[in-house]
């Protein structure tokens, strides 16, 4: 089995529901506050590892409890965190989030996160094969995100990239990727699948929501269904989705095959409430039934 190696964020995840998204100036009572430890590049990492991936975690926290709280949850998870930097002079990066009728609206502060840096890079990469899988985000800053993508082509890893947030300055970076995985509204900010086969992505999967997911290569697309759940949150889905096809992918999959396994896994996540601890592990996976 191949090793996985996550770059990317590490957030402290502030969560509250509410019936609607308040106005400017309006005050509206919640319910179901929880601090949970988050950030694309964590959630990503705790997924692959709870799906049965050896998993190396690199990424910057701020020297503060919530970084000490964040490194803990995903040595739970099982992924190493050698590679997880403490950052002085900055905090832990940190986002707002608020669930309504299932869906959330996240607020960030990258905060330790823009501290990542090429050096960074290196250190997680020395020991990386050819063939391991990479997999990134974009919560980081893109020079360091396109870094780390082209370090890890150099080295021969199969790359994986979720720009995620969408920033349009991350296409140039898509020629290092095997797979850009958007969802729709990312997908639609880039151009779409053309422009960013065009920009140089070999295979674009796009998450699709409660409608699955589609894999397209510039010769050919399809759509795969995603089983129905009873949603609770859909926060870290897309995370525990890439963090699905990561584990898959180490263990030879095919990317159909992954991608399979790892809708599955984000399905699960959507029927509990918060971030990381939302995602199942691999026999959770493929013991659930869904509706």
């Amino acid at each position: 089995m191949k090793k996985v190696y996550v770059i990317g964020s590490l957030n402290m995840d502030l969560c509250i529901s509410a019936p609607y998204c308040p106005k400017g100036g309006e005050t509206l009572a919640g319910s179901g506050f929880i601090a949970n430890e988050g950030g694309k590049g964590a959630n990503q990492a705790a997924a692959a590892a709870k799906s049965g991936a050896e998993v190396y975690m690199c990424g910057c926290v701020g020297a503060d409890p919530f970084g000490g709280r964040l490194v803990s949850a995903l040595d739970d998870a099982g992924a190493d965190t050698r590679y997880v930097r403490r950052a002085e002079g900055v905090s832990t990066g940190i986002a707002v989030i608020i669930v309504t009728g299932g869906e959330n609206r996240i607020i960030l502060d990258k905060g330790a996160n823009a501290a990542l840096c090429e050096e960074d890079i290196d250190r997680a990469l020395e020991n990386a094969g050819a063939g391991d899988i990479f997999l990134t985000q974009s919560e980081n800053p893109v020079k360091i995100v396109g870094y780390a993508l082209k370090r890890a082509k150099e080295k021969g890893l199969l790359t994986i990239f979720n720009p995620a947030p969408a920033d349009p300055a991350a296409a140039e970076y898509f020629r290092f990727a095997d797979i850009v995985v958007p969802n729709e509204s990312e997908s639609e900010i880039f151009g779409g699948k053309e422009k960013m086969f065009s920009a140089g992505a070999k295979i674009v999967l796009t998450t699709l929501g409660s409608r699955g997911y589609e894999i397209a290569s510039p010769a050919k697309s399809r759509v795969y269904p995603c089983i129905r759940v009873p949603v609770a949150d859909t926060t870290a889905a897309g995370d525990t989705f890439c963090g699905g096809l990561a584990a898959g992918l180490a263990r030879g999959e095919t990317t159909e095959e992954a991608a399979a396994f790892a809708s599955r896994a984000a399905s699960v996540a959507c029927t509990r409430r918060g971030a990381m601890r939302s995602i199942p592990t691999r026999q959770e996976t493929e013991t659930y039934r869904g509706e």
